[in-house]
């Protein structure tokens, strides 16, 4: 299909990342873009009328959702076709993670608009920051099924996953994500709990599957809010990764201690991870 506009005078598209809880995490180019464009492409638009009232922005408002994306996607890129500047925000922090958008940017790819990122906040990336888990290599995997079977086949395929793995979970549902975790990954995955980053009752917990199940059901409020999940990915299967006097430690200490807290020891002496300690003794000293 032939097409008749000009892409010299195509608007652009700018994707917007805005706070995702202090609204003092927002950027100043953000905030001028958001001044600058002639229509906000919004998630919710009353949730992002309220981020744009704080600073004094007021823009028009064009409601693209989960719902309506694929339908509504075109009519945007019409408008910008027609030289208009459009500025996508999600609800929070950087759009298309978890957010709508995608087919927004790809048909904007498609049609020759130049699509502009202005970074800022972003749970998964700021809860991985935080959490002490290795992270040069991770996944992010967002939000996990919702139903039991679905939830624990999408963890089967993770399992043996080598990478730090980042979900994003609900209130609701977060006990039952972590039960399944612990059925398919094992007792001693790491795993930390990050909610309600750069809010106010932010919380970034870490312990071993069961440990972590049993502080959260501690208290109601620890389930409570916007989470991400950082975990640990499956330690590496090496006798190699260990000197021979970690393993000779390992050996003697496990003939008179549990494996568990042999491997800590073990660990604490010689700067190794505990997980994979642990691990090597479940395969190679049982």
């Amino acid at each position: 299909m032939k097409n008749d506009h000009n892409p010299q005078q195509f608007g652009k598209l700018y994707i917007v990342a805005t706070p995702i809880g202090n609204l003092n995490d927002i950027t100043h180019r953000a905030i001028s873009t958001l001044e600058e464009a002639d229509l906000i492409a919004a998630e919710d638009t009353r949730h992002s009328g309220l981020l744009l009232s704080h600073y004094g922005i007021k823009k028009p408002f064009f409601a693209l959702h989960d719902h309506n994306e694929q339908q509504k996607a075109s009519v945007l890129v019409e408008k910008l076709q027609q030289g208009l500047n459009i500025a996508l925000i999600s609800d929070a922090g950087t759009p298309l993670i978890s957010d709508p958008g995608f087919h927004l940017v790809r048909e904007c790819k498609q049609q020759g608009i130049q699509v502009i990122p202005i970074p800022g906040a972003c749970a998964a990336i700021t809860a991985l920051s935080a959490a002490g888990v290795a992270s040069n290599r991770f996944s992010f995997e967002g939000f996990l099924p919702a139903k039991t079977k679905g939830r624990c086949d999408k963890l089967e395929a993770l399992k043996d996953d080598s990478r730090t793995l980042i979900f994003y979970e609900s209130t609701h549902r977060i006990l039952d994500s972590l039960s399944d975790m612990q059925k398919v990954f094992g007792d001693e995955r790491y795993v930390v709990i990050a909610r309600e980053i750069t809010k106010t009752w932010e919380t970034i917990h870490g312990d071993n599957l069961p440990q972590l199940i049993e502080w959260l059901s501690a208290e109601n409020n620890r389930t409570k809010g916007e989470i991400v999940l950082i975990v640990e990915g499956k330690p590496e299967d090496s006798s190699e990764e260990f000197s021979p006097q970690a393993i000779k430690a390992l050996t003697l200490l496990t003939q008179e201690l549990p494996l568990k807290k042999a491997a800590g020891l073990v660990a604490e002496i010689f700067g190794y991870k505990k997980n994979a300690l642990y691990q090597y003794g479940l395969e190679f000293l049982k």
